[in-house]
């Protein structure tokens, strides 16, 4: 298995920072580091990224998520691992992710029960996490990134 090219990041080096950047600034919405984590992790999931499903499994284990609850992420719904709040991060991880797969994005129902979990800040990290995490899957996977290259 080979990359098509270099990650975009490294050939335009300018757009790593302002990446990270994004990161860096959702966790500072109050949401807990492991349920962004979960989140990233679903998300790469759904996209079949596997440099980030890679790279986010190592991220979350370091943020003291369990192997169990990581290896359950896949079938989060039919699992007793996850609270009431991350499922609802989960679900609306999908549906802001799927975006085509029904006339409404994200309906109203995941979508409240996301703000029943979280407050505005919240929310607003929750969606951060989730579009940069579709942005970081769109570039590994059109350029083919191998899975544990990145250390």
């Amino acid at each position: 298995m080979n990359a098509r090219m270099p990650n975009p990041v490294t050939v335009l080096p300018g757009a790593m920072q302002p990446l990270m950047k994004i990161l860096e600034v959702a966790k500072q919405g109050g949401v807990p580091e492991t349920t962004l984590e979960l989140v990233h992790l679903r998300v790469s999931q759904v996209n079949g990224c596997s440099a980030c499903v890679d790279g986010g499994s190592r991220t979350a284990r370091k943020s003291g998520e369990s192997e169990e609850r990581l290896w359950a992420v896949t079938a989060w719904r039919e699992t007793p691992y996850f609270t009431d709040a991350e499922r609802a991060a989960l679900a609306l991880a999908e549906s802001a992710t799927r975006l085509a797969d029904r006339p409404d994005a994200v309906p109203d129902q995941v979508w409240d029960e996301a703000a029943r979990h979280y407050d505005e800040r919240g929310l607003a990290a929750l969606v951060l996490m989730i579009g940069a995490t579709n942005l970081f899957n769109r570039l590994n996977a059109s350029t083919r990134q191998i899975a544990g290259a990145w250390g």
